[in-house]
């Protein structure tokens, strides 16, 4: 009886343990988990134990229950430390007096309240963004208020606001906000600009997409004698007007970076700041927090400044502008333009003998018709425009880096918020080196540098090849994530001991740090932060939230593109392989759809072979492996799951839902099987 009392006891054991930080996931079924940062079991939360806490919200949760054997635990939520969301998207219940707003989730929330004076002109059952506003413990519903009204034809409007607001991000700015842009002062000062270093006489242009509206890097260049010559990298002094604990700085943090989505960007901060104080536009003195290096035509620097300056932009590029000049060796400033790409493919190529590590990217562009819906898709290649551009902004990250790396109080480090990249998993990279030793290419894993040179060997020898898009691919998985850290391990991919983000802090909030501790190290009076870790992990979550919701909006506008493509066929290169089907890129758009092992069973019957990434038909042998090209046909295209279903067409003959080969072939696997 002894026994089965101490047993009992210890499967519902109630352990004294005083309430732990965590982030709050709630399952479809209702169901929560609370996941503790140090990597902890997760935390079971009944529905009945939130205490208001929604989705991706950060809590407090005290432990209630542990079972000894398992030791999984179940808790109670006591606080919500922050809310990740609280705007959402969804409808309008609208009764005599009173309404509610229905949010479209899939993750289960209760309904806002909505006082009839906060419904901003919503009529029952219209789509809207509404906004959390309150929610104590004792109240059984939460209270909200009406942003906006979307219109049933701004469908595109709506899924990317959807978007943004699950990931967190909000839509709009609140009045206090606006509020303090608007009383920013439009003109310089005149005793601020007495501080600085006046480079306003200098020839400085900016040279960005042709769409950009906030350009916040700007170059200068001048000859000073012979090869040698002055280059500036000018950044917008954004931490002039954003002060710490402003509301600015507050909004800023919490958003930590602008979302580009294919129609919009949604900032970090308000436009009077990002898009014209800021903004190092043409013709327009600007403050600016510079990067300056005197070198010579072989991009070997004799000496370096940085600090606070003011700038005069004389031209506004955009890419194409600058590749064209490159290429036809004609244009505005032209001499300037080829020295500058000059020095920075010789600065590229230094990086790569050095362990940088060369994988090429290609990213989509859309072209929209007025309402937003996607008429063309655009691949975008890195040409030595935007290659002028990344080094000279890479040279300056990796300077300011270095030079807080130097500074020491009491014989330690100052917080700051380094941009650091772990070495490969090794894991990841064991069975990733087999399959490239198919291809012939082999690795040196004696080394992290090694492992570098090899990498950037074999993207040297498989590019024109078939199998270079699969081994790209597949070597990325093997990296770890770049993430922002106060603990300084070095960034592998670039080959980089010292490296942080300094050059975009209109978009981005860990620069505006970079500039704070900068700013404080050349003051003579570092800054100690002791929330900077923290802050660093803030920044690095958020970064790979705003990733997954462009992700996530490139995709609905693949999808929407291909859903007037029903029925077409396109030539694709199998991107993924598993046990139930391969997914398919095709090669003019970039859209990756999924074709089923189900839709393949007339043929054969295929099964995975994990370390090939392939599926191979039992009887016939047919191959249908990572790198493959293939024809596809668009069957389907769901736009509220961002999903693209591909059937496989064997020679790509044409838009009939058979061609005679696949018949052929479907009618000669039929007579194997009997």
């Amino acid at each position: 009886m002894s026994k089965k009392k101490k047993t009992k006891q210890q499967t519902h054991k109630s352990p004294q343990i005083i309430a732990v930080k965590g982030q709050l996931e709630v399952t479809r079924s209702g169901m929560g988990f609370v996941v503790i940062g140090d990597g902890t079991a997760d935390i079971l939360v009944r529905p009945g134990d939130f205490n208001t806490a929604l989705h991706g919200d950060t809590v407090r949760v005290k432990v209630i229950k542990e079972n000894a054997n398992t030791r999984k635990k179940e808790g109670r939520i006591t606080e919500v430390i922050s809310r990740k969301q609280t705007e959402f998207t969804g409808h309008i219940q609208l009764a005599t007096n009173f309404a509610f707003f229905i949010p479209d989730t899939d993750k289960p929330m209760p309904d806002l309240f909505i006082p009839l004076n906060k419904l901003k002109g919503a009529k029952n059952k219209e789509r809207v963004v509404a906004r959390l506003v309150q929610w104590e413990k004792g109240d059984k519903k939460p209270v909200g208020e009406i942003i906006s009204i979307m219109k049933p034809e701004d469908e595109n409007d709506a899924a990317m606001k959807g978007l943004l607001a699950e990931a967190g991000f909000p839509l709009s700015f609140d009045d206090s906000i606006l509020k303090e842009a608007s009383s920013l002062p439009t003109i310089l000062d005149k005793d601020e600009i007495a501080k600085r270093k006046d480079c306003r006489d200098i020839l400085t242009f900016t040279i960005d997409p042709v769409d950009a509206k906030d350009f916040d890097d700007a170059i200068s260049i001048r000859k000073i004698k012979n090869d040698f010559y002055e280059i500036g990298v000018h950044i917008a002094d954004v931490s002039y007007y954003v002060q710490p604990d402003s509301v600015l700085d507050e909004e800023g943090y919490k958003r930590a970076t602008s979302v580009y989505l294919p129609d919009r960007v949604n900032p970090m901060l308000p436009e009077k700041i990002s898009n014209e104080l800021c903004s190092l536009r043409p013709k327009e003195d600007k403050f600016t927090f510079s990067a300056i290096f005197q070198m010579n035509t072989k991009g070997e620097i004799k000496q370096h400044w940085l600090g606070k300056t003011v700038i005069h932009s004389d031209h506004r590029f955009s890419y194409e502008d600058v590749q064209q000049i490159i290429e036809t060796k004609e244009g505005l400033h032209k001499e300037e333009i080829f020295l500058l790409n000059d020095i920075a493919q010789r600065l590229r190529k230094q990086r790569f003998s050095k362990g940088a590590i060369n994988f090429s990217s290609q990213e989509v562009r859309f072209k929209l018709d007025e309402k937003g819906s996607p008429i063309g898709i655009v691949v975008k290649e890195s040409k030595e425009a935007h290659q002028l551009i990344e080094e000279f902004m890479l040279l300056a990250n990796k300077t300011v880096a270095e030079q807080i790396g130097k500074i020491k109080i009491n014989q330690k480090e100052i917080p700051f918020p380094y941009r650091v990249h772990d070495q490969p998993n090794e894991d990841k990279l064991a069975p990733f080196i087999i399959y490239a030793r198919k291809y012939g290419h082999k690795f040196d894993i004696s080394s992290p540098e090694k492992i570098a040179f090899s990498f950037n060997q074999m993207l040297a020898d498989a590019k024109g090849k078939p199998e270079q898009h699969v081994l790209e691919q597949l070597g990325i998985r093997t990296m770890a994530k770049a993430i922002y850290t106060t603990e300084n391990i070095g960034h592998y991919g670039l080959a980089f001991e010292h490296y942080c983000h300094f050059t975009s802090p209109i978009r981005r909030y860990p620069d505006v740090l970079v500039h704070r501790v900068l700013e404080s190290v050349l003051e003579g009076k570092p800054i100690v932060d002791k929330k900077m870790e923290e802050k660093c992990r803030h920044c690095s979550e958020r970064e790979r939230a705003a990733m997954e919701c462009e992700r996530a909006g490139n995709k609905y506008k693949q999808v929407e593109f291909l859903k007037g493509h029903i029925g077409e066929v396109f030539e694709g290169v199998v991107s993924g392989v598993a046990n139930f089907g391969f997914w398919v890129e095709t090669v003019e758009h970039k859209c990756e759809g999924l074709v089923t092992v189900v839709g393949l069973s007339d043929y054969d019957d295929f099964r995975l072979v994990e370390s090939d990434y392939c599926l191979v038909g039992r009887r016939s042998g047919r191959q249908f492996k990572m790198g493959d090209k293939v024809w596809i046909k668009v069957v389907a295209a769901n736009l509220e799951k961002r999903q693209l279903d591909y059937e496989w067409v064997i020679n790509g003959g044409g838009n009939e839902i058979e061609t005679e080969e696949q018949q052929s072939f479907r009618k000669k696997d039929k007579k194997k099987k009997k």
